[in-house]
């Protein structure tokens, strides 16, 4: 222990600090901290470190009162709540070059310095706010620049919040339509709204949370998504709802979603609201062939059909779709095998039926009732003998992730 303390300083000159002759005796010498392990050493050798470090060129001074002054004007200033976090600094490359060059030459698999300062750092966080260090998943981060004059940055992480939408009034797109014409900027065409519908399922809900968590923008995250004119009824659709860079984390979730349901009565409600991980934004986009959806379709003809050619609709099964015509524009143009794996009709009279069906996610089912010039095979309407349309849609069951 002594002989590798010897050799350090003497590298160094004996110029150096104590936070690094403990860090560089980490593995060697016991103590809770690396002042108590270089306090040890300089003890049994009888010496006194002048606090000059050729190292870190003093880098631990700069841990003092002021920088957490500056750390907690930053909290005051933006005014943002967090219950966990994390510490991000910026070194010189210089000085750790040079710690990494010591260690490299007396082969210790010991703490770095950037480490040491990040760990330093949340220590006195937590000992001022009582706050944990977390390092999967924070509310916030401190970014500390040591390079000259200390600076602090905040990064504010996103809040996701989970729940179940119901659509109770057609019309209404899950997300934000930006104005085709203004691309969002806004012009006449859309009465300077930038927007092509006046509300969406995503804007109903996420107005709200902008406006008690001080958030800086939302985004929706939907398990799948049912056309404008297509009602979200049943326990309703998954989703995720990401708020970004949210001052204020604390949220009554229950009382909250009881008001957004009382404001959006008859268009859309919003159900077991709570937060969850950044994981789930991408769990419940995927999709896996246990995942289904059951629809209720109102079927209308141009022409009588025979009953008895609705026996021949319950036998469906695998259906290629050719990406359908009307969302070719922004969809790959590709055949994509779905199954059908329910279906059921009831008779209304000789030109329409409703049409109860489970399908895999993802499979059109405007386009299985059309046939969509021949692209969807096979079709409701090919089976009939007569061209069938799908007048109402209503998805009643989205399957959980």
């Amino acid at each position: 222990m002594l002989e590798l303390a010897k050799q350090i300083l003497d590298e160094c000159d004996g110029k150096i600090c104590k936070n690094c002759l403990g860090r560089k005796l980490s593995k060697t010498v016991e103590g809770s901290n690396n002042i108590e392990r270089a306090d040890k050493v300089c003890n049994e050798l009888g010496i006194t470190l002048d606090g000059e470090c050729i190292v870190c060129d003093n880098l631990f001074d700069k841990l003092n009162d002021d920088l957490y002054k500056r750390i907690d004007d930053k909290i005051n200033q933006l005014g943002v709540e967090f219950d966990t976090f994390l510490v991000g600094s910026k070194i010189s490359k210089d000085i750790q070059k040079r710690d990494e060059e010591l260690s490299e030459k007396f082969d210790l698999n010991v703490e770095t310095i950037k480490k040491e300062v990040n760990r330093l750092i949340g220590l006195g966080i937590w000992e001022i706010y009582g706050k944990e260090a977390e390092f999967e998943s924070q509310d916030i981060v401190f970014n500390v620049d040591l390079i000259k004059n200390p600076k602090v940055r905040i990064q504010i992480n996103p809040l996701y919040v989970e729940g179940k939408y119901n659509k109770w009034k057609r019309g209404i797109p899950q997300t934000k339509w930006p104005c085709t014409k203004c691309k969002g900027r806004g012009c006449e065409e859309c009465n300077f709204t930038g927007k092509q519908y006046p509300e969406s399922v995503e804007e109903l809900i996420s107005e709200h949370f902008l406006k008690l968590t001080k958030g800086r923008e939302a985004k929706f995250h939907g398990a799948g998504r049912e056309d404008i004119d297509v009602l979200m009824l049943g326990s309703g659709r998954p989703f995720v709802l990401e708020i970004k860079e949210p001052k204020i984390r604390k949220l009554d979730l229950p009382k909250l979603e009881e008001e957004i349901n009382r404001i959006n009565e008859g268009k859309t409600s919003y159900h077991n609201l709570h937060v969850c991980e950044r994981r789930r934004k991408a769990e419940i986009k995927q999709s896996s062939p246990d995942t289904y959806k059951v629809y209720n379709a109102l079927v209308k003809c141009d022409g009588a059909f025979d009953e008895n050619k609705l026996d021949e609709l319950t036998e469906l099964n695998e259906i290629h779709q050719q990406t359908p015509l009307r969302v070719l524009r922004r969809r790959a143009d590709k055949v994509r095998i779905k199954h059908v794996l329910d279906l059921s009709c009831e008779v209304i009279d000789d030109y329409s039926f409703n049409m109860k069906i489970k399908t895999e996610g993802g499979l059109y089912i405007k386009e299985l009732i059309s046939g969509d010039d021949g692209r969807s095979q096979p079709n409701v309407s090919d089976i009939l003998g007569v061209k069938a349309i799908c007048e109402k849609l209503d998805v009643i069951e989205v399957s959980e992730k």
